[in-house]
């Protein structure tokens, strides 16, 4: 593989553009705002300069690995010749599937297609094409610069090849892959959208206040973020898309999102991205 196409220029995009140009990939960026894609190159360029005083890259390094970056504001243009097309868009089925639908048509016969979602069926997207079988999961963590693990996620008609080939491809990027089934939340938000939901029940409840329950967290469990910070630093209504999508995959009430998620996503909360979530920015 040489060629791959991003599809979404946003934080996961612009992550997943940055890992692999890094390792030398044509990457093509794709985004129908321009406004994103120039906002995108300023993120990665940012990135990079953050690699280059850890001692990670180099300047030169820079230049080539940004020379390995092209925009694109229409999809046909930047799948054209791609080998691998990651979908990075929004946490919304629909959206998701009218991309793929758009993708299948466009990318070469021979192009796998992959979804960076965190909760949303591989089966389901894969029903948007007409190429099942070259359609798979690649959850990247946040930041994807920084963070080692790719959740893998076979779909129900996933060929063999194409997980050996992803998951081969994940370790030249220096990532380690992690294969899992097409369940709702795969493994990773299926274990940490309900450790989240259940912070902010505690919070709502006035167990303890956010700083508290953070703190318990960090300190007690040896995590580097607690659930209520990392909730601000997800988005709070991604976290209730995901926490709804698990609801509803597996008809249980035990994942519906807390109803003070719920009101602060719809009072604009919605964390760092906003300026205020559990804490303020």
């Amino acid at each position: 593989m040489k060629n791959i196409a991003v599809i979404g220029a946003g934080t996961m995009g612009n992550g997943i553009a940055h890992v692999f140009a890094q390792k030398g990939f044509n990457v093509n960026l794709v985004d129908a705002q321009a406004a994103a894609l120039d906002k995108a190159i300023t993120t990665i360029t940012k990135n990079i300069d953050r690699q280059i005083t850890k001692g990670i890259v180099s300047e030169d390094d820079k230049q080539r690995m940004l020379q390995h970056i092209a925009c694109y504001d229409i999809i046909e243009l930047g799948v054209s010749q791609a080998d691998l097309v990651i979908e990075a868009a929004t946490e919304n089925s629909s959206i998701k599937k009218n991309i793929f639908s758009t993708i299948d048509q466009y990318a070469p016969a021979h192009c796998i297609l992959a979804s960076n979602t965190s909760s949303i069926s591989i089966a389901e997207l894969a029903s948007a094409t007409k190429r099942p079988q070259l359609v798979i999961g690649m959850h990247f963590m946040n930041p994807v610069p920084v963070m080692k693990l790719v959740e893998i996620i076979n779909g129900a008609q996933t060929a063999k090849e194409v997980t050996e080939t992803i998951v081969s491809l994940t370790k030249d990027i220096d990532k380690i892959p992690c294969v899992v089934k097409d369940f709702p939340g795969f493994i990773a938000n299926r274990i940490l959208m309900p450790m989240i939901n259940e912070a902010i029940y505690a919070l709502s409840e006035g167990v303890s206040d956010a700083a508290t329950i953070d703190q318990i967290m960090k300190l007690g469990m040896a995590h580097p973020m607690g659930p209520l910070q990392l909730a601000d630093y997800i988005g709070l209504d991604v976290c209730k898309n995901i926490l709804g999508i698990m609801q509803e995959g597996f008809n249980n009430t035990k994942y519906a999102p807390c109803p003070l998620l719920i009101k602060m996503v719809e009072a604009g909360k919605l964390g760092i991205k906003s300026g205020e979530g559990f804490y303020k920015y």
